[in-house]
């Protein structure tokens, strides 16, 4: 987490009703600051304890700017922003298919879960196999259990369950994965961080008649994809 100041682990304090307070609070303030925009995204965001996906040390801090630790190498939980960063240019909405490359804590499974909805389908998958152990039983603790949680290879996608309306890349590539646009549908759309000169943009790619579309839209820091088309181990 090269780039962030991590706060220091500490006994959580905080009730349930403050946790709820720092949520409306963190929501208003992405509306404010021009990150959320979709009403689907407000109320997933509104809907989901982001804290009851952090690992205890850290829970309190669960509304910060900040990514905190998870179980697993290298693994983070982003932050708060960053859910709106993606969901709002991938336009993710009721009914679609999503497939997330790297589920982390699970909470951004749950999130999209919540906007898509009972007619959409979200699968997400974890290469490490101690940050997948976390993220399935906060799902499944949570009552997520239609998510569908994959161990695997992020970047080789998940065709059992393909082709996907969107695809989400929540680690840092030198390029979009091509297992990963082939299972996009055309008229879709691709979000992920990718390596230029050095410096990692939140791209946008869309599949479209006449080719794929690609647009950057912010500077990031996201830890390394891992995997045949990572660029870590």
């Amino acid at each position: 987490m090269d780039g962030w100041i991590v706060p220091p682990p500490k006994e959580p304090t905080k009730t349930k009703e403050a946790f709820e307070q720092e949520r409306r609070e963190k929501v208003r303030w992405l509306i404010e600051e021009g990150y959320l925009r979709s009403e689907r995204i407000v109320q997933a965001l509104l809907t989901v304890p982001r804290e009851e996906f952090i690992p205890t040390p850290y829970r309190d801090y669960a509304y910060l700017e900040v990514p905190l630790p998870l179980p697993g190498e290298q693994a983070t939980i982003s932050c708060p922003h960053s859910y709106p960063l993606f969901y709002e240019p991938l336009g993710l909405d009721e009914g679609h298919r999503l497939l997330e490359v790297g589920t982390g804590s699970g909470y951004g499974a749950a999130v999209a879960r919540e906007i898509v909805g009972p007619t959409g389908l979200v699968v997400t998958m974890e290469i490490d196999p101690v940050t997948y152990a976390f993220a399935k039983n906060n799902l499944t603790r949570l009552g997520y259990t239609d998510v569908l949680v994959v161990l695997g290879d992020g970047g080789q996608g998940y065709p059992e369950c393909a082709p996907y309306d969107r695809i989400c890349v929540t680690a840092a590539c030198r390029e979009a994965p091509p297992p990963l646009l082939a299972q996009l549908k055309p008229g879709g759309r691709l979000v992920g961080p990718v390596i230029e000169e050095g410096i990692q943009y939140l791209t946008l790619f869309e599949k479209r008649d006449e080719g794929l579309i690609r647009q950057r839209l912010d500077a990031v820091l996201y830890v390394n994809l891992r995997g045949r088309y990572g660029t870590g181990p």
